[in-house]
């Protein structure tokens, strides 16, 4: 793979090393930083480099082998849970009488997740079949929250993801089916799937569904490499009649802002207010009568992080997150880019071999905490009781149960 860098830098260096334009207001803002690429050598070039041979415009890149150098020491199973790192803001807001407050609640929980990322361009690994994270949260109030997610399929990839706090009448579910293209010199990953997420103590209101902005790495070929959120997701709750059309806003070449958002509430086909500002710092809702409230300041807020708690590695079973990916993590962490390239080929081999013994045998992979219903949804494996405490008891459970005998692990 060094080779390939070196082959391809050679020719890019002048391109890579070129800048996107002059102007100040082209300049990334101190809340975008740019791709930290310290672990690199200096003729080892851009990431274009260690994949040219295998892109053309506009494929999917789900067959591509990306270099470990580009990847967050983490899954994205466990990415997700970065929207379940500001707890209060959606706490509570079953006791909100009013509509559109249990509405706006729910717009400040989903929006508070996105500023949660690494430094520069990143992407999480890719979970492979039947991987899964779990992990459980302790509120300085004695009450907890849990959360697990799993790779139900692996053609089309799909994660699903179902997190709960009985005590706070909480619980938010989805699954999410990324797609991501080559479109010369910037990565488009599709978001398809949605959030869903219910106020138990608002039985009446339903769901409240939110699908997800995409995602855009800019620079690959050329200039500052850099990870935007674009184009437009809603919000919804029928039952209230009650939706929000999110614009995030990608930067233009010569004019714009970087991170921006904007949107606009409406209860059936009346606005009731607009949401404005960055998704890196501060946004604000602005009702139709003209009062303001911040929803989100990163400055203040975005460091109150809901710690979680996750088994000691020894602890896991072979196919959960970190230890499946523990190898491939210590690596990307000492910035040892050949025993990373090991370490993931190692993953990605024995998940070949999984699959050619299931393909031998006939037998097909069954999820573990999740089943698809007939509407294609991915649901969780559980019912909760409705008594809180008793639902705490059995959800820990059910989580933390032991794997069936005849299920394959990866190891």
């Amino acid at each position: 793979m060094m080779g390939l860098f070196n082959s391809a830098a050679s020719n890019l260096k002048a391109t890579t090393h070129r800048p996107r334009g002059g102007s100040m207001e082209d300049k990334m803002p101190e809340d975008t930083e740019p791709d930290d690429t310290s672990i690199l050598d200096e003729n080892e070039g851009s990431i274009i480099s260690s994949m040219i041979s295998q892109l053309r415009v506009g494929m999917d890149l789900s067959k591509v082998t990306f270099p470990t150098f580009v990847l967050e020491p983490r899954s994205m199973l466990e990415r997700i849970t970065d929207f379940m790192s500001h707890p209060d803001l959606i706490f509570g807001a079953e006791h909100c009488d009013d509509p559109e407050e249990r509405f706006i609640r729910v717009l400040q929980y989903y929006l508070a997740g996105w500023h949660i990322k690494p430094k520069g361009v990143k992407k999480p690994y890719n979970p492979v079949l039947g991987e899964f994270f779990r992990c459980r949260y302790d509120y300085p109030d004695g009450t907890k929250g849990f959360y697990i997610a799993e790779q139900v399929s692996h053609h089309p990839p799909i994660s699903a993801f179902y997190y709960i706090s009985p005590a706070n009448k909480v619980a938010i579910l989805g699954e999410l089916r990324p797609k991501s293209k080559f479109l010369g010199n910037s990565v488009s990953t599709t978001m398809e799937g949605e959030n869903r997420i219910l106020l138990m103590g608002r039985p009446e209101d339903g769901e409240y569904v939110i699908s997800m902005p995409n995602m855009y790495a800019r620079g690959i070929l050329w200039g500052k490499m850099v990870l935007e959120l674009g184009d437009t997701c809603t919000a919804k709750n029928e039952r209230n009649g009650l939706t929000a059309e999110l614009q995030f806003k990608t930067k233009g070449y010569f004019s714009g802002a970087y991170n921006a958002i904007a949107g606009r509430v409406r209860r059936g086909s009346m606005d009731t207010g607009e949401v404005s500002g960055k998704w890196s710092s501060v946004m604000e809702y602005k009702t139709s009568k003209g009062e303001r409230r911040v929803l989100f300041d990163v400055a203040k807020d975005g460091s109150k992080i809901a710690p979680k708690f996750v088994p000691p590695e020894d602890e896991q079973e072979p196919n959960e997150s970190r230890r499946l990916w523990s190898k491939l993590t210590a690596a990307i962490v000492a910035k040892d880019m050949e025993a990373a390239t090991t370490a993931k080929t190692a993953v990605e081999e024995s998940q070949r071999e999984l699959r050619r013994q299931r393909e031998e045998s006939g037998q097909q992979h069954v999820p573990r905490f999740f089943s698809q219903n007939k509407e294609g949804r991915w649901l969780p494996k559980f019912s909760v009781p409705q008594d809180p405490t008793q639902a705490v008891q059995h959800v820990e459970q059910w989580i933390w149960s032991s794997p069936p005998s005849d299920s394959p692990t990866s190891s």
